[in-house]
């Protein structure tokens, strides 16, 4: 990845479209929990977003194997989406930008009234 690909974010399009031309191969019921996944996710990254990159192309693998394995998205993902994603963020008290921002401001309102 050269620098130009880097400020513009040009190289995570790529990778993005490459993801979907994955998921359009998969189920209808496997492209919604994609979807859900995909929503969710977003809320735990960092400036850029290349640090779900990785996580993103793992948990599509992990589709296509259950896919294979003839497994339900329920079996591989449970109910619950948003917990699956904030394990896959950073398993216990991972913390979405919204929370990071909050202990920020609260950080910053304790040293102004002197605690």
């Amino acid at each position: 990845m050269n620098f130009w690909e880097k400020i513009t974010g040009s190289d995570m399009t790529k990778e993005m479209k490459a993801f979907e031309a994955r998921v359009k191969k998969l189920p209808a019921d496997y492209q919604a929990a994609w979807e859900d996944i995909n929503t969710n996710i977003w809320s735990y990254t960092n400036f850029s977003g290349r640090n779900l990159m990785p996580i993103l192309d793992g948990v599509l693998g992990l589709l296509e194997e259950a896919l294979a394995d003839g497994q339900s998205v329920q079996e591989v993902l449970g109910d619950d989406i948003k917990g699956f994603c904030s394990a896959l963020a950073g398993i216990d008290g991972a913390k979405s930008y919204r929370d990071k921002w909050r202990e920020q401001l609260n950080n910053n309102i304790a040293k102004k009234l002197g605690k």
